[in-house]
């Protein structure tokens, strides 16, 4: 029998009672040994009973992106990639990229048709969408290096997740609806109605289960070869899709140094290429340090103007700069030279927008959800973690392996298609990020820690596609130009510029209509959207206690501690 994405979450429903969900997320706290924010209670909550039993913040990590990947079926995964950033206690902070690769058999134009255009979905829906997944070797990586508990140990709970069961929430019950006719669309069939899901259904999924059971008892072997490897190439061969053994079998994520910049006496650490968040959030913190952003007031629109003109300049460097560093020689120096970024200001000009190099015409189609999933944790020894890992879009790519009860990625849309051409968030990206056979395609995951006078401070990151630079950067800002709390700084409405289109997006209702009209007549263009990226943050407060904070954007955000 065949288990599609709605038999994943629909066997066995129908003798089921299930008059409630019997979990509830809570959105802010303090604690005074540990913390953990992640993007479902039941992950907060293996991880929280990792840190109870004295494993350290990688272990609850393994054990939290394990849990995802049954609970969070839109985002979390063993079918996509991801990036770490890891800050023992005792040593310097390193990063692993276990980002997706483009399959030995991808090719530069692999999206275009026969006039060299772009052909619409290509690289979001279906099979050919996929990227070769990193999740899992990048699992195993951390903890390998890392870790302290038995990986087995480790794995457990999502296997318990998943062979027992556990209850849908009512935000995810509605995201499975909308997805209905994705589903379908690339599955053979969708045992369910949408009347018969509601919140509270519960969901066992022996697939995803026996997929678990192999990764516990093999490691990494258990995904990338055997029975799993076999059923993902047997899956690309029904879809058209690229992936091989070969490809699953050479995959290795990479440790990296961090990407590091100062900011007014805190220090940032974030993530290198091929990821564009660390570099994009250093430029823009240099751009602005030299501006009196505290005293010209939260969302005054002095601070909006200069906050809109350093993204738009990081947002052009991405674009012109950024890609995997083993396949295009990324100026990383020479992009956060002290130097370039004052130049990069120099023609700033108060008294009027400034412009793009090019304006699309018309209203660029980008969906304002973005199916990225983030993780901060702090452990008692004062180790930190911040993960950030993605499907890309919703379900990514809607292909659900045949009996291996798990969704495959859509990332090879991260790839410049065709150079200059938006990608689904409205990137545009050239040479730096076309497709090569074994490239890393670029991302705008950030994950982030900061340091404040040598001492960790802050534990940060969002999903969000484009939008999660800007977030990151912001609720920074928030918390250390504008003095708010950590949960009043992370449910702060926000606003966001990325070079192509020419906007400023902002949250309905984030700036007010003063702010507004005083930038509309310097010449700057405005589009309202419901929301943007997902902010999970740890706050280290001046007594040693953590402060930490969910976003109330995602209704199962959660935080936990002890």
């Amino acid at each position: 029998m065949r288990y599609l994405p709605f038999a994943l979450l629909l066997l066995f429903l129908g003798c089921r009672e299930t008059p409630r969900v019997d979990y509830e997320a809570q959105k802010s706290g303090t604690f005074p040994k540990a913390a953990i924010a992640g993007p479902h209670p039941l992950a907060t909550e293996a991880g929280l009973d990792v840190l109870r039993r004295g494993g350290n913040a990688i272990d609850a990590a393994v054990a939290m992106q394990f849990a995802m990947a049954v609970v969070y079926p839109r985002a979390g995964n063993i079918g996509g990639g991801g990036f770490l950033v890891y800050r023992p206690a005792d040593g310097e902070a390193i990063t692993l990229d276990y980002r997706e690769i483009a399959p030995a058999a991808a090719s530069r134009d692999m999206y275009l048709d026969a006039d060299g255009e772009v052909i619409a979905d290509l690289s979001t829906r279906g099979h050919l969408a996929v990227g070769v997944p990193g999740t899992v070797a990048g699992i195993a990586s951390m903890h390998e290096r890392f870790g302290s508990l038995p990986w087995e140990e480790l794995v457990q709970p999502a296997i318990d997740y998943a062979s027992e069961g556990y209850r849908l929430s009512e935000s995810e019950v509605s995201r499975l609806k909308s997805y209905h006719a994705d589903f379908a669309a690339f599955n053979d069939q969708t045992p369910f109605s949408d009347s018969t899901v509601v919140a509270g259904t519960q969901v066992q999924q022996p697939d995803l289960g026996a997929t678990l059971i192999r990764i516990r008892d093999r490691g990494r072997a258990g995904f990338y070869e055997g029975e799993t490897a076999r059923l993902i190439v047997a899956e690309m061969e029904s879809g058209g899709g690229l992936i091989t053994a070969e490809d699953l079998r050479s995959y290795a994520p990479k440790w990296k140094a961090p990407i590091t910049k100062d900011y007014k006496g805190y220090r940032i650490i974030s993530m290198p290429p091929s990821s564009s968040g660390g570099v994009a959030l250093a430029q823009m913190t240099e751009m602005l340090e030299n501006y009196p952003l505290a005293e010209y007031g939260f969302h005054s629109p002095r601070a909006v103007q200069v906050t809109v003109e350093a993204m738009r300049r990081a947002y052009a460097d991405r674009a012109e700069y950024l890609g995997d560093a083993d396949f295009y020689p990324v100026p990383v120096d020479s992009l956060l030279d002290d130097h370039y970024l004052r130049a990069r200001m120099a023609d700033f000009r108060a008294d009027t927008a400034g412009t793009s190099e090019a304006i699309l015409a018309g209203p660029m189609p980008m969906k304002e959800t973005y199916e990225t999933t983030h993780i901060s944790i702090v452990d008692s020894m004062g180790n930190a973690v911040s993960i950030t890992t993605t499907l890309n879009g919703n379900f990514g790519s809607k292909v659900m392996v045949d009996g291996g009860g798990f969704f495959l990625n859509n990332e090879m849309d991260d790839f410049s298609a065709k150079p200059g051409v938006p990608n689904m968030f409205g990137l545009v990206g050239k040479e730096a990020n076309a497709i090569q056979p074994g490239k890393r395609m670029l991302s705008s995951m950030t994950p982030t820690i900061v340091e404040q006078d040598g001492r960790l401070f802050m534990v940060l990151g969002a999903p969000g596609g484009s939008t999660i630079i800007t977030a990151v950067l912001q609720t920074f800002l928030n918390v250390t130009e504008y003095g708010m709390d950590l949960p009043e700084a992370v449910a702060a409405p926000r606003f966001h510029h990325q070079w192509l289109p020419d906007e400023i997006k902002y949250e309905g209702g984030g700036l007010a209509k003063d702010t507004r009209d005083s930038l509309e007549a310097l010449g700057y263009q405005f589009r309202e959207v419901e929301s943007m990226a997902v902010i999970k943050a740890i706050l280290v407060m001046p007594d040693g206690t953590l402060r930490v904070a969910a976003d109330p954007r995602n209704p199962d955000d959660d935080v936990a501690g002890y």
